[in-house]
């Protein structure tokens, strides 16, 4: 199985989405907990960052 790069997902996991984004993990749960939030994405119990929401979130904003 081949590894697709970061850039080229469409979902990341919040591992991933910390290392893209150099945001702790724990932060990353907390902002996918917020009313507000629109770039996750739940499967199971597992929490799936939406890579593109996501990014637009952050570009947003100057303090998290």
């Amino acid at each position: 199985m081949e590894t697709v790069p970061i850039y080229q997902k469409i979902s990341l996991t919040v591992e991933e989405a910390s290392a893209l984004t150099n945001i702790g993990k724990t932060k990353i749960y907390d902002l996918a907990k917020e009313r507000d939030c629109d770039f996750t994405l739940q499967v199971g119990k597992k929490i799936l960052i939406k890579r593109e929401p996501f990014i637009r979130y952050l570009m947003k904003k100057s303090v998290l």
